[in-house]
C-alpha cells in the first residue's frame, strides 16, 4: 500500500456530505457565464469524515453495488463504525496533461484515441482543460464543458522535442485553481520520461501533497528489452510516484493500441466510486494527520483505492480531502 496526503490546513473531513451535495445541484457548466468555483472547504464543527473510495477488479473494471457492510475503516490502529456509505458521481474538473514529445512518435494517434475514450465518460457538467507538453508545456485549451474543443485541438498535435513532464504537471496544477467542481483530476498520457523541466521531482510531490487532486497516470512505454535513455528507463517510476502522492493510479501500457481501453477504463472508475462515512472515535482538534484504512469484508481479488487520511481540524480550520492508494 501507497500513502500520500494533500496537504493545507485540516483535510476532508465534516460536512463533506454537504458539499458533495451543494456541488450536485449548483452544476451548470455554462460556458457563457463567468467561471465560479464550487467551494472545495467548508468551515466545520462536526467530525464526519467521509473517504472516497474506488473498488476494481483484476480487470481494472470497476465494482458497484457493495452493501455498505462489507466496507472497514481503521482511523490510526483502531477500526471505526461506518454510519455511511454511498455513491459519487458528482461534476468533474479533469485536466488532460498530454505528451508531443519526440518520444511520443508513433503513440500518438492512439494516445489521441485514448482521450476520446476518456471523454466519452463525461457527465455534461463535466469540465476539462488541455495542457500540451515537449520542451515547454502550454494550456492548449482552458477550461471547457465541449469534450469536441478537445478532440479538435489534439488533431494538430505533433511531436517533437524534449519532455517537460514535471513542467506540464506544474502547470495543470496551477490552471486547476480555476476549476469549478470540487472533484478534481488530472488524466497524464506520456511515456514518463523528464529531461527538460525546470521544476524538480520534489518540488512537485510537494506540491501534490498540498492539494485535492488526484492524478491518474498512462504510462506509454516500449519493450522492456529495448534499451532506453536514462531519463526514460526512469519514466514508469515517476509516473507512479506522482500517482500515488494524489491517491490516483498509474497504468503502463506497452502496446499502444491499449491506450483507449485503459483511458476509458480510468474514466468509468471516476465515474463510480464510494463515499465512506465514519465519526473518528477519539479526535482531539490538534491539527495531526491520521492515517486511513478501508478494507473490505470479502475482498477477493478486488483493488481498492481511497483518500488516505486526514489532519485532525485545529478549531477554526478549513477542512479539505486527501488521497491514498492501496495496492
Amino acid at each position: 500500500m501507497t500513502v500520500r496526503h494533500s496537504l493545507n490546513a485540516a483535510m476532508c473531513i465534516g460536512a463533506c456530505a454537504l458539499l458533495f451535495a451543494v456541488a450536485a445541484r449548483a452544476a451548470n457548466g455554462a460556458t457563457d457565464e463567468p467561471r465560479v468555483a464550487r467551494r472545495s472547504d467548508i468551515r466545520v464543527d462536526t467530525n464526519l469524515v467521509l473517504i472516497p473510495v474506488s473498488v476494481t477488479d483484476a480487470r481494472n473494471h470497476p465494482v458497484v453495488g457493495i452493501d455498505a457492510r462489507q466496507f472497514r475503516v481503521f482511523d490510526g490502529k483502531l477500526e471505526q463504525e461506518v454510519v455511511n456509505v454511498s455513491t459519487d458521481d458528482t461534476p468533474l474538473s479533469v485536466g488532460i496533461v498530454f505528451d508531443g514529445s519526440a518520444s511520443m512518435s508513433g503513440k500518438l494517434a492512439k494516445a489521441r484515441e485514448a482521450v476520446v475514450e476518456f471523454l466519452k465518460t463525461a457527465n455534461p457538467d463535466d469540465e476539462f482543460f488541455l495542457v500540451n507538453f515537449s520542451s515547454t508545456a502550454e494550456v492548449a485549451v482552458p477550461f471547457t464543458t465541449s469534450g469536441a474543443e478537445i478532440q479538435n485541438r489534439l488533431m494538430y498535435a505533433t511531436t517533437k522535442g524534449k519532455t517537460a513532464l514535471l513542467d506540464a504537471v506544474h502547470l495543470a496544477m496551477e490552471t486547476m485553481k480555476d476549476a469549478r467542481n470540487p472533484r478534481k483530476a488530472l488524466l497524464i498520457i506520456s511515456d514518463g520520461g523528464d529531461n527538460d523541466s525546470r521544476y524538480t521531482k520534489t518540488e512537485i510531490r510537494n506540491s501534490l501533497r498540498e492539494t485535492d487532486v488526484w492524478i491518474y497516470a498512462i504510462g506509454v512505454y516500449a519493450n522492456e528489452t529495448v534499451t532506453l535513455p536514462e531519463e526514460e528507463r526512469g519514466g514508469p517510476m515517476l509516473l507512479a510516484q506522482l500517482a500515488e502522492e494524489t491517491g490516483g493510479r498509474h497504468f503502463p501500457v506497452y502496446r499502444a493500441k491499449e491506450l483507449p481501453e485503459v483511458a476509458g477504463k480510468i474514466g468509468m472508475e471516476l465515474r463510480n466510486q464510494y463515499l465512506v462515512g465514519y465519526r473518528p472515535s477519539k479526535v482531539e482538534p490538534d491539527g495531526k494527520f491520521h492515517r486511513v484504512q478501508v478494507r473490505l469484508v470479502d475482498s477477493g481479488n478486488l483493488q481498492l483505492s481511497w483518500r488516505p487520511g486526514y489532519y485532525a481540524p485545529q478549531r477554526g480550520t478549513v477542512l479539505r480531502s486527501v488521497a491514498v492508494e492501496a495496492r
